[in-house]
């Protein structure tokens, strides 16, 4: 029945984007790939709730082979539950256009490349969708911006850096099917130098498709300018199959890690976690910013990965089943809460015509539907409770101050350095979205809308509405899917199911209470504020002199300057002032300011440099003389046979 369920819902995305080909049916495809997402959805949460394995098991051989399991169903339940509701989004956000027509069709073959890597289950298969699922975004990226030359530079930048990192995952897939330890764990000798190779290699190849640092570069290049419904996709579903990859080489097939390695990935994720998000404080665009969260909250993830693997070496069996459910909740809410929000984004742009924080306000008010659910999700990533991304935050928390209690002076050192890593970033997480909420949502237009500006459409609503009674459901209930994900550990038998959250030896999380609580707390402030004095009568805000004007509205470099200036010396910004004087008298100040990114211009540019000008003297090989390219051949011929006589081939 889930095998059915399954192929139904493929064959309904594959129906819909091809009749998103043609004008007439374009709506149509899109409501039909909507459905088949949500039946990928149910068979895959399906499998996960029943632990019901189907059709082919692992193979090391390359003939092709396909199949579900549980933990394939978790991510193929998140590829629907996120999917479903982008494309309804997308029947009202896209139009019947050739462009677009072109991008419902790519959207389907990039649903379908990701759900052949999550059933894949031969090395062919799993790279051949692997490939497929990196150049399909990148065609829909080309297609929505045929004449934009920077969509194509940053589309060269994706594709660059994600293939020559993937070839990590390439090496790690190969050399697992080579020793036959895919679908067999054990077969590698725990500490031996193919462990190692394999673990890093996958590190390298998965990280950089999930977005890690120092491997992230491609990330907020490419998100922010995929059609909306695309970019929840990207940043919801496609980034975290490299995190099922990364769970199954380095937790199962890979077999138990040396402490090294796991401090390596834990290391890993507190890198990504805190860089995200700090460079996410000081962006501007609001696709943008919401593309570097997407780093901050895989970091989250991938430490949850780490304390699993040191937890797991120490022989903390339940603590590292709890860190690797840890993971797998905090993947399917970030799957959740930012989708939702690149949705929202779409809105807003589809209203305003951009998406710079400085241009935008007052959208709570203008819509209220979309702009609550933007709220939700703000709350959701900020980590506020009783939302999801509170519930797989705290339960990270609590796996990784086990990592110092199991440890030695190493990995305890390790895991009390990401612990504060953990509550570093989530305290800026709730100062960035307080900026974000306050720039969007709250206070007066900063702009006039554009004159084709088009409000959101009751389909567009309801699609976001849906994802932010996801965010609410997961979590006040994030007990009922914990029990699941726990037992996805080859070791674990799993937790007993309750809505709230209860860990052996600490404390527990009553989410429902907690919901319940914090809903009558809301209620009495608002019947207070109802009975009280009636409110004073509005007055002109006092501006020193200056008439009161769009131009005086905070700005989010205002909001952040504090923290700017205090982590000066580390992110090295920088200011331009120009001022403009007549007869000594001062008229105007104009001011602009960034924060570089210190790995793109001290790593990745330096690097580019270097290989264009290798490549400009190679080039120089390349004469068009027959002659030359004989002269080539015969030189090789030679250095061949003065190999062989020596004994070298």
């Amino acid at each position: 029945m889930i095998g059915a369920l399954l192929l139904t819902g493929v064959a309904l995305v594959g129906a819909g984007g091809l009749l998103c080909a043609a004008r007439s049916s374009f709506r149509t495809g899109l409501s039909l790939e909507a459905a088949g997402a949500a039946a990928v959805a149910v068979a895959g949460f399906w499998a996960l709730a029943s632990g019901t394995s189907v059709g082919g098991t692992f193979t090391n051989h390359l003939t092709p082979r396909l199949g579900l399991d549980p933990l394939s169903g978790l991510f193929l339940g998140t590829l629907g539950l996120v999917g479903a509701p982008a494309l309804c989004f997308a029947r009202d956000y896209l139009r019947p256009t050739g462009k677009d027509r072109a991008v419902g069709s790519l959207t389907a073959g990039f649903l379908l490349a990701m759900v052949g890597v999550l059933c894949a289950r031969d090395p062919a298969t799993l790279l051949a969708g692997w490939e497929l699922m990196t150049l399909l975004p990148a065609a829909v990226i080309l297609v929505a911006h045929q004449e934009d030359r920077h969509a194509r530079q940053s589309v060269f930048t994706y594709l660059a850096v994600t293939h020559l990192g993937g070839v990590g995952t390439w090496v790690a897939v190969l050399l697992l099917a080579r020793a036959g330890a895919i679908g067999s764990p054990g077969v590698i000798h725990a500490g031996s130098g193919l462990q190692a190779v394999v673990v890093v290699a996958a590190l390298v190849g998965l990280g950089t498709k999930a977005g890690v640092m120092p491997l992230h570069v491609w990330l907020p290049r490419a998100h922010p300018i995929a059609p909306a419904p695309v970019s929840a996709l990207m940043s919801g579903v496609m980034i975290k199959i490299g995190i099922y990859l990364m769970v199954r080489v380095l937790v199962d097939w890979a077999g138990p890690l040396p402490v090294w390695l796991g401090i390596l990935v834990l290391a890993t994720g507190a890198l990504s976690a805190v860089g995200g998000v700090t460079y996410a404080l000081f962006e501007h665009d609001l696709k943008r910013l919401l593309a570097m969260h997407s780093i901050e909250n895989i970091g989250i993830i991938v430490m949850g990965i780490g304390a699993c693997v040191l937890l797991r070496n120490r022989g903390a069996d339940g603590w590292a089943a709890l860190a690797l459910g840890a993971a797998l909740l905090h993947t399917v809410n970030h799957a959740v809460f930012k989708s939702l929000l690149f949705l929202c984004a779409g809105a807003f742009e589809r209203m305003a015509g951009r998406l710079d924080l400085d241009r935008l306000g007052g959208l709570l008010r203008r819509v209220p539907v979309v702009g609550g659910s933007f709220l939700v999700g703000s709350m959701a990533i900020a980590g506020l409770p009783p939302l999801n991304g509170f519930a797989s935050e705290w339960l990270t928390l609590q796996a990784l101050v086990h990592v110092p209690r199991y440890g030695r002076v190493a990995d305890g050192l390790a895991g009390a350095l990401a612990l504060g890593a953990l509550a570093a970033t989530a305290a800026l997480a709730a100062f960035c979205f307080v900026k974000v909420v306050g720039l969007v949502l709250l206070g007066s237009p900063r702009r006039d809308p554009p004159v084709d500006a088009r409000q959101p459409s009751a389909g567009m609503a309801g699609a976001v509405a849906f994802l932010a009674l996801a965010c609410a459901a997961l979590g006040v209930a994030p007990g009922v899917l914990l029990a699941r994900l726990v037992g996805l550990a080859p070791w674990s038998a799993g937790l007993p199911v309750g809505m709230g959250l209860r860990l052996p030896g600490t404390g527990s999380l009553p989410s429902p209470a907690i919901a319940v609580l914090l809903i009558v707390l809301a209620g009495a402030l608002v019947l207070l504020r109802g009975r009280g004095r009636a409110a004073a009568p509005a007055a002109p805000t006092w501006a020193c002199g200056q008439v009161v004007s769009r131009r005086l509205e905070w700005t989010g470099a205002g909001f952040t300057k504090p923290l700017r200036l205090a982590l000066e010396v580390v992110l090295r910004p920088q200011r331009d002032v120009v001022s403009r004087q007549e007869a000594g008298v001062l008229q105007e100040v104009g001011y602009q300011g960034q924060v570089p990114h210190l790995i793109e211009e001290r790593v990745y540019a330096p690097t580019h440099r270097l290989a264009m000008a290798a490549a400009t003297r190679l080039r120089r090989l390349q004469s068009g003389n027959l002659g030359t390219y004989v002269g080539y051949l015969m030189g090789v011929v030679l250095l061949l046979l003065v190999a062989a006589r020596l004994g070298l081939v």
